[in-house]
């Protein structure tokens, strides 16, 4: 039964996205798409374990979905016209245009002008990434009942507004793309290291879709520099992945990673493209700036090698386009790397990033350094509190422990 329910796991992890895409093509409803989706898989918890895994499981779900999608709205008020629309998608697939992914013609619909930015990106966190309310919580930072409720709204407002899950005209994608790009990135971010304490630490089937989605993205925008400033960062930060959590479970921090496990073929495509844009000439964005920093980390030979001054340099840069708290932040660990950590604190404390752990992380590690051992321990505590990652609190309840001695 436990290999079982690690292959539902994966199934659902892998198929999620693909099924909820395909049914909200062929319906044009994204209620209706996730609701049958959802009871597909509940479906396989009960027939499964009786009957076997099928050998095409993401089409035997398709198969569910679609079959209750279609007992769903023979039973609403409108059925004789909904149930014959369903039937005509179904049989008669409407051409795929520009976008022939139907996971990404869905992050472009969840993208509409129509939606506030931050819902554009929350819905297609929910309907496409397949994360959980709480997991997009936790990305926002804001409270679950109140991501809820956006998500829900979103999907009203596509609903009333008649929104249709179809291919934006090519004119009309670089009104959507900076939406598609942010969905994208809190994808892979999710991946790379979950927010969610019952989950993997790191998964990589979010990070290998969110890229090969983001690959097709520049397929579709080639002279795009945020596009290839986000696939660039992608490819730079995957390529640490396997460095990144130890054979115990916890986090390595760059400063202790192997840099000999690194992925270097991806280094090497993620510097070209940063290399690329630089030559453009073009001001950069902020994907671009990002991948720039994280060009500067995966060229030095360690930690001590790293060129901090440019990485503060960057943060400069980026702190102009994008003068958050979060920016502010990483800016402070590398200034600490520079001008000491009693300069760096100074810029950290005030920040309104309370509720996130990596603030707390970071004032523990810089009062560390500082030898004020009681006021890094409380910091510790709080960032503990905070981590939903398993790894990420493995590693602080480490450091704390450190402390006793000190």
């Amino acid at each position: 039964m436990t290999d079982l329910s690690e292959v539902i796991t994966r199934v659902h992890r892998e198929e999620w996205a693909r099924v909820v895409a395909t049914l909200a093509r062929r319906f044009g409803d994204l209620d209706i798409a996730e609701d049958m989706a959802a009871e597909a898989f509940a479906t396989v918890v009960e027939r499964w374990p009786v009957d076997g895994i099928p050998p095409r499981p993401g089409a035997w779900l398709t198969t569910i979905a679609h079959r209750k999608a279609i007992d769903r709205v023979r039973r609403e008020a409108r059925r004789e016209e909904k149930h014959k629309e369903a039937l005509m998608l179904f049989d008669n697939p409407e051409p795929l245009g520009v976008i022939d992914d139907d996971r990404l013609r869905l992050i472009f619909t969840c993208c509409h002008p129509a939606l506030a930015m931050e819902v554009r990106v929350a819905l297609t966190l929910r309907m496409v990434g397949g994360l959980t309310v709480p997991e997009i919580a936790r990305a926002f930072l804001v409270q679950e009942a109140t991501m809820g409720r956006r998500i829900t709204r979103a999907k009203a407002k596509i609903k009333a507004a008649r929104i249709p899950y179809g291919v934006p005209l090519r004119e009309d994608i670089p009104a959507r793309v900076t939406g598609v790009l942010a969905v994208l990135y809190l994808i892979f971010n999710e991946g790379y290291l979950a927010s969610d304490p019952e989950k993997e630490a790191v998964r990589s089937d979010m990070t290998d879709e969110a890229i090969r989605l983001t690959r097709l993205v520049r397929a579709l925008m080639p002279a795009d520099g945020e596009v290839a400033g986000l696939l660039a960062l992608m490819l730079l930060t995957e390529a640490r992945r396997a460095a990144r959590i130890s054979a115990s479970g916890e986090l390595v921090t760059l400063g202790e990673q192997d840099r000999g496990a690194w992925d270097r073929e991806l280094i090497a495509e993620g510097h070209a493209l940063v290399r690329a844009r630089l030559a453009s000439g073009e001001a950069p964005g902020r994907y671009q700036i990002l991948a720039a920093i994280n060009a500067v980390h995966t060229d030095a030979r360690d930690i001590h090698d790293t060129d901090w001054v440019q990485v503060v340099a960057l943060y400069d840069q980026l702190g102009r386009l994008d003068p958050s708290p979060l920016v502010r932040l990483n800016r402070a660990i590398a200034v600490a790397e520079l001008d000491g950590p009693q300069v760096a604190l100074a810029e950290v404390d005030g920040l309104p990033l309370e509720a996130y752990h990596a603030f707390h992380a970071t004032r523990a590690d810089l009062l560390r350094r500082l030898r004020r051992s009681e006021e890094s321990r409380a910091a510790y505590d709080r960032a503990i509190g905070l981590a939903g990652n398993a790894a990420v609190r493995a590693y602080l309840v480490r450091r704390r422990d450190q402390l006793a001695g000190s």
